[in-house]
C-alpha cells in the first residue's frame, strides 16, 4: 500500500514514477485478460456496510437474481455488503458473478459468491474495469463510493465518452434527496434534462429489468455473443 499512497502525494523520482506506470499497466493488463469474455455484464454498486437482514440487501439480491436469469453477469467491487448480495444473486439464478476487488490498509476480502475475483490496487484501474466491461448500471444505497462511482458514469454518459447506457437507482426514498438535487441541477441549467434520459428510479426489480432489457439488449445487440479469440490469454467464464 506504501506506494499506492506515494503515488498520490505529488511528484516522486522519475525511476518511481516509472514503477509506477509499470504497475498500473500490469493492472490494467490483468482486467482486461480476466474480463475480456465474462459479460455482458451489469454492474452493481452499492455499499459494503449493509447487512444481510436490511431490506437493500435483499432488493439487491433479487434484482441482480433476474439479471441473471435473463442472462447477464453480474460485477460488482467484489466485497460484502451489496456487493455480495448482487454477487449472491447471481450465484442464486445459476449466472455468472464477477468480483473486482479493492486491496485497502484495512483489507476487504472478497465474498463468497464470485466466479471471478481480480484485486486491484488502484481505485481508478478498478472503476475503468467495473464500467468499460458494463451494458449498464445499477446503483444501490451507499457512500462516497457509491456516489463517485454513480457520477462518474453519468458523466461519462453526459459527455458522450458512454452512449445509452441505462442507469437504475433502486431505493426511491434513499435516493430522494439526490433527485431533488438534480432537479436543482436542471433549474440552474448545470445540466439538461436530456441528461437525466436514462436515469430510472425504482423499487421495482421487475422495472429494473424492463429498463435495461430495452435499452442495452437492442442497442449492443447481446444476443450477438462474440466467438472466444484470445489474444491477451482471456479468461472464458
Amino acid at each position: 500500500m506504501v506506494a499506492e499512497i506515494k503515488f498520490l502525494e505529488g511528484p516522486s523520482s522519475r525511476r518511481r514514477e516509472f514503477r509506477t506506470i509499470h504497475r498500473v499497466m500490469l493492472e490494467l493488463l490483468r482486467g482486461f485478460r480476466s474480463l475480456h469474455f465474462v459479460g455482458p455484464c451489469v454492474t452493481v454498486f452499492g455499499s459494503a456496510r449493509v447487512m444481510e437482514d436490511q431490506p437493500a440487501y435483499q432488493l439487491t439480491r433479487k434484482v441482480s437474481y433476474d439479471l441473471a436469469q435473463r442472462g447477464f453477469t453480474i460485477m460488482t467491487g467484489g466485497g460484502p455488503g451489496i456487493m455480495e448480495a448482487a454477487n449472491r444473486g447471481a450465484r442464486d439464478a445459476g449466472g455468472t458473478s464477477v468480483g473486482c476487488n479493492i486491496v485497502l490498509p484495512h483489507e476487504q476480502e472478497p465474498n463468497n459468491y464470485l466466479d471471478v475475483s481480480i484485486d486491484f490496487r488502484y481505485f481508478f484501474v478498478r472503476k475503468l474495469m467495473l464500467i468499460k466491461y458494463s451494458y449498464a448500471f445499477v446503483v444501490m444505497p451507499g457512500g462516497f463510493g457509491t456516489l463517485d462511482e454513480l457520477f462518474e458514469a453519468l458523466t461519462l454518459i453526459q459527455t458522450g465518452k458512454i452512449h445509452d447506457f441505462p442507469v437504475v437507482l433502486m431505493g426511491t426514498e434513499y435516493w430522494q434527496p439526490l433527485i431533488k438535487q438534480l432537479d436543482e441541477m436542471v433549474s440552474n441549467e448545470m445540466i439538461d434534462t436530456s441528461d437525466l434520459d436514462l436515469l430510472l428510479i425504482t423499487d421495482s426489480p421487475s422495472a429494473a429489468l424492463e429498463h435495461i432489457e430495452s435499452r442495452a439488449i437492442s442497442r449492443f445487440r447481446l444476443h450477438n455473443r462474440l466467438r472466444p479469440i484470445r489474444v491477451l490469454g482471456e479468461a472464458v467464464a
